[in-house]
């Protein structure tokens, strides 16, 4: 009962919660669609994998709230991006820029996909060039029977 209680909860108060988002007001079709861009440029610091736009959390409203504002004020998108990474880091962006700091998130994959291949590799040849034990069949049997119990 309790759970049927909570579902209808959240079936009547989840508009709401929508409803205080819907209620920006923008001077131009394209100054809204300049802030829908980048909060869907912008990554959650909470969720992390997450947009602005996407997340719920707390810091990311405060940064929906922050990046409006700036908009209002009539600050540029470099502007805008560029206190976000001032304040966050480069790691605020889905596309951080290629630099040395940010060296790892361009290149760990790669370095980790290199290490895995090679890894199998030299893992295939082990077994491929394994010196056989010169056992013969019936010594063969017996070693199956021991394994299988």
């Amino acid at each position: 009962m309790p759970r049927v209680v909570v579902f209808v909860v959240v079936i009547i108060f989840a508009p709401l919660t929508l409803a205080a988002e819907a209620m920006l007001e923008f001077d131009s079709p394209q100054q809204e669609a300049r802030y829908l861009n980048l909060i869907d440029e912008l990554r959650c610091m909470v969720c992390q994998n997450q947009n602005l736009a996407d997340s719920n959390a707390a810091l990311a409203q405060d940064l929906r709230n922050r990046t409006y504002d700036m908009l209002l004020k009539g600050r540029t998108d470099e502007e805008i991006v560029s206190y976000m990474v001032e304040r966050y880091g480069d790691f605020v962006l889905y596309r951080p820029p290629f630099k040395l700091t940010t060296l790892v998130l361009w290149l760990g994959p790669v370095v980790f996909l290199v290490i895995a291949a090679v890894t199998i590799v030299l893992h295939t040849r082990r077994l491929r060039h394994q010196p056989d034990l010169g056992l013969d069949p019936e010594e063969r049997r017996q070693a199956r029977r021991l394994l299988k119990d």
